[in-house]
């Protein structure tokens, strides 16, 4: 508890006098919930006139000219008069409304002069004592209301010897929390002191505790002021709690669970999931909520209404009530009901192509709504228009920008392999360097280890260039490799109803232009131990037969799921933000507010782990949109902790670690960036490295500034705890893993934190703003494969069906309409840029400002995202980047740093935000 060591006075006269009027009742207790309205109104009202008299009896004693003069010199010689302007940002629909305080108690609150207790700390000690200054306290009331804001004044005197003032001590004394944007103080050594609160404060009656605010300044632990150490311990400890009992909406605790609240086997025993994190399954911790155990599952937690996350890290209103965040919960617990209420038969399919292109057209009539009239077409007009006819709604999707451009985009071999370097999931292509290609899984288990992609196949495919073998040597062989990764789950996901799954490889070209060229493409199913199957695997490729084309799309979309599968579950959920969400976590424990790298951290964390439970609830969920539509059905949370436990490492998470790793780039000091790139023409490469080096500037100047010692970064003991956690507490299933940078000096730290901030910045916008771009047209993009390929033991009736109707069977293949639909709008929100986005080197943070150095790096780096755009626009119209530039082409759009609201395809927001 933030609480003085001493007993203070308040230093308001006629504050005090306030102090005496009559109450019907003792704040804090029960009682006051109950009382009449009648009561309040009256006693309201007789304190008002109690109010008035009072005043007036002050005014009265008009102190004589000399008593004046003489009060006016003591104040010169004793102490500043200081004024408090505090700034309290009022909900959206009126004046805290959306806070649903009991106005009638809080109203008399105001009246009284009693709205907010501040608490004036001297950042230096008591010279004489060796204690800490008494603290100076005063009463704020209601000043004024504008339409977005309440303001609350009070008057302090401060002795001429107090000392610097470092922090202040806030009370609600309303009974709801208040959102505290700023206070400001005047009059204090002729400067003005601004507190950038933004922050909620809980009211006194759900929690006695003061909150602290700090001055806009940032101090080591080392150097911070000797009359705040106390208090800037005690906040961090507040912040991590005891680790008991469940968490409360109005707390900011944060403490690490593993991930066992995606199922719900209360509700029904086939929801149950395992827990994940752990030696069974890995994985990242996530926020601790504290709720009860499940009485069906005693290894799950209880899934409540509304998922607990520290109170600041709530989305703010206008997130609320625009598309990322309202529309979101709409499109999951309404719109998604309602699809399935029109589309009665969840396993159906799409007969004819031109039924997926109507729903760009024509649309799916809606029932009524259910909620109140208008209430999915007022939030969201860009999917639910009205028919003009029936006064009812249909929801009609946006065209995406890529069949926009093209209709048959999707339907071209080159830009199903443009896309693995320009796409929505430019993290999966990889260099080929040993051949033949070989599992690394057990035979025992999953059979022959050998890929049935031989060296006869590809020298067919590109026998008048080059030889296989010389492929590899050239690094001209590139790769698709979901293999080793699902295989083990084929056999238990070919048990559920309604889809398939195989282990693939998928073989490109390098070809003279730049560009790649799909070979083949292997699927596998495994050896089943229980029913006596060996394994099966084929290999299709591009052909002008009619059969083989026709049995190479179908193997196509296979390979599209598997991808589709993999970036949502991998590439997005885990390597953003699921891995970030400790960093959050430890950032908030074990470094101050006042730490400069919290400083700097803290606006690459915003909205991060209220995103991240709205996904346990209702994304990630058991029966949630996931498992209803991605290929590993209800075991793609186990396929995405299979990914952790193989393939995260925090180092590779680096941008040019990453292309390093997978052989697309190799390192070079004479080329730009220090690597030289496999493929030159990258597109997600080229512009991410860009930014990575941009970010990594901006950050190495920061942190220079404030580590000018090389040993100052191994002795800041609050940093070094804060990496230590992060290692062995959010990420404790990988602790013991020697790819774990040290953290001593200050190019460890450089490194450390622009890999989080590429993260959370630069790798999230590439994996997904891209979304509705490229895959609101499902063909383009399906989430799932239902169907086995027709080569695959068929029987004599199912071949003769393929032949007679190829397309039927991609049809069927395909997702289903409900499938696709809900996928479709999900996508639709997910790429869509709320109001109050923050974009990466825009917004400049207060404590930054006010230093000279680290404003003038800031702007650099500002300027340097500016230029990344114009660079990128350079590129785009560059005719010999022919992965970026052509006749249909949608132009790599994804790393430019800004972009206007909305689904636009471009904008890094600098955090997790959707």
């Amino acid at each position: 508890m933030i609480k003085p060591p001493q007993v203070y006075q308040s230093h308001s006269r006629n504050q005090q006098t306030l102090f005496f009027l009559q109450r019907p009742f003792v704040h804090g207790t029960s009682q006051h919930q109950q009382l009449p309205k009648q009561v309040l109104q009256s006693w309201s009202k007789r304190n008002k006139q109690l109010f008035l008299i009072t005043c007036n009896a002050q005014a009265s004693h008009t102190p004589s000219p000399a008593t004046t003069a003489a009060a006016t010199e003591s104040n010169k010689t004793n102490s500043y008069n200081v004024k408090a302007i505090v700034k309290v940002k009022v909900a959206t629909s009126g004046f805290f409304s959306s806070l649903r305080l009991n106005r009638g108690i809080d109203d008399i609150t105001d009246l009284l002069g009693k709205s907010l207790l501040l608490e004036l700390v001297s950042s230096e000690i008591d010279s004489n004592t060796g204690l800490e200054k008494e603290t100076i306290k005063a009463y704020a009331h209601k000043a004024g209301q504008e339409e977005e804001t309440v303001m609350y004044e009070t008057d302090f005197k401060v002795p001429i010897d107090f000392g610097c003032i470092g922090a202040i001590l806030v009370e609600n004394e309303h009974h709801k929390e208040m959102f505290l944007e700023t206070i400001v103080l005047k009059g204090f050594q002729k400067v003005t002191i601004k507190f950038d609160c933004c922050s909620w404060v809980h009211s006194k009656f759900d929690n006695p505790t003061k909150r602290v605010f700090f001055t806009n300044k940032c101090y080591l632990p080392s150097d911070t002021p000797s009359g705040l150490r106390r208090i800037r311990k005690e906040e961090l400890e507040n912040l991590r709690g005891n680790g008991e009992g469940e968490r409360k909406s109005f707390e900011r605790i944060y403490d690490y669970d593993i991930y066992n609240d995606y199922g719900d086997p209360d509700k029904n025993l086939k929801l149950g999931r395992p827990p994940l994190g752990g030696p069974e399954y890995p994985y990242p911790r996530r926020c601790r909520t504290g709720r009860p155990r499940c009485p069906a599952d005693s290894y799950s937690e209880k899934r409540t209404r509304g998922f607990y996350v520290p109170r600041d890290e709530c989305f703010s209103e206008v997130k609320q009530l625009t598309f990322s965040t309202k529309t979101l919960h709409s499109v999951l617990q309404v719109l998604i009901p309602s699809l399935a209420t029109v589309i009665k038969d969840k396993d159906l399919g799409f007969q004819y192509f031109h039924a997926i292109d109507s729903l760009f057209s024509i649309g799916l009539d809606l029932p009524p709504d259910e909620i109140e009239e208008g209430f999915l077409r007022a939030i969201m007009p860009r999917l639910v228009k009205n028919i003009a006819d029936s006064g009812g709604h249909v929801l009609r999707f946006e065209t995406p920008e890529a069949m926009n451009r093209d209709r048959f985009f999707w339907f071209r071999d080159e830009e199903f392999a443009r896309q693995t370097v320009a796409g929505l999931n430019p993290y999966s292509i990889r260099l080929v360097t040993e051949w033949p290609l070989k599992s690394k899984l057990d035979p025992e288990i999953y059979g022959p280890v050998e890929s049935a992609i031989t060296s006869e196949i590809i020298n067919r495919e590109i026998g008048g260039i080059v030889t296989v073998e010389k492929a590899v040597e050239q690094k001209k062989l590139f790769i698709l490799d979901y293999h080793d990764l699902l295989l083990p789950f084929v056999n238990t996901v070919r048990q559920l109803k309604g889809t398939t799954l195989y282990g693939s490889r998928t073989l490109f070209f390098l070809t003279p232009d730049g560009t790649l060229r799909p070979l083949a493409i292997e699927l596998t199913r495994p050896k089943d131990l229980e029913t006596g199957k060996e394994q099966w695997k084929q290999v299709f490729s591009p052909s002008w037969h009619s059969t083989s084309v026709w049995l190479w799309r179908i193997a196509k979309a296979h390979v599209l799921a598997h991808d589709s599968g993999y970036h949502q579950l991998v590439s997005h959920w885990l390597r953003t933000h699921s891995v970030t969400e400790p960093y959050v976590i430890a950032t908030n424990r074990q470094l101050s507010i006042v730490h400069p790298i919290y400083k700097l951290l803290h606006p690459h964390f915003r909205y991060t782990m209220e995103i991240n439970a709205l996904a346990r609830e209702a994304l990630i969920n058991a029966g949630g949109t996931i498992e209803s539509a991605f290929s590993p059905g209800k075991y793609s949370m186990l396929l995405s902790s299979a990914a952790y436990d193989l393939e995260w490492r925090f180092d590779n998470q680096a941008l040019p670690a990453d292309l390093i790793s997978r052989g697309m780039a190799v390192e070079d000091p004479s080329a730009p960036h220090g690597l030289r790139l496999t493929i030159e023409d990258y597109p997600f490469a080229n512009d991410g490295l860009i930014l990575w080096d941009n970010i990594k500037q901006w950050v190495t100047d920061y942190v220079n500034h404030y580590y000018p010692k090389r040993k100052t970064v191994e002795s800041d003991e609050e940093l070094q705890a804060w990496w230590t956690e992060i290692r062995t507490v959010g990420h404790a299933d990988k602790k013991d893993e020697p790819w774990w940078p040290v953290l001593k000096i200050p190019e460890d730290l450089i490194e450390i934190l622009t890999i989080i901030i590429w993260v959370t910045s630069g790798h999230h916008a590439a994996v997904n703003f891209g979304q509705y771009t490229y895959g609101g047209y499902f063909p383009n993009r399906p989430t799932i494969a239902r169907t086995n390929m027709p080569t695959e033991d068929p029987s004599e009736e199912e071949w003769k069906a393929f032949l007679r109707k190829p397309e039927r069977a991609l049809l069927n293949c395909f997702p289903s309409q409900l499938q696709a639909t809900r996928v479709m709008a999900v996508l639709d929100i997910l790429s869509t840029h709320s109001p109050d986005e923050e974009y990466i080197g825009e917004k400049m943070e207060p404590s930054w400002a006010n230093d000279p150095v680290i404003r003038a790096a800031f702007e650099r780096f500002s300027g340097r995202m500016k230029q990344l755009e114009g660079i990128i626009d350079e590129r785009n119209e560059d005719t010999n980047l022919k992965n970026r530039n052509g006749a249909g082409v949608v132009p790599y759009e994804l790393l430019k740093p800004f972009s206007k609201p909305g689904v636009t395809g471009m904008g890094v927001p600098c955090s997790i935000s959707i």
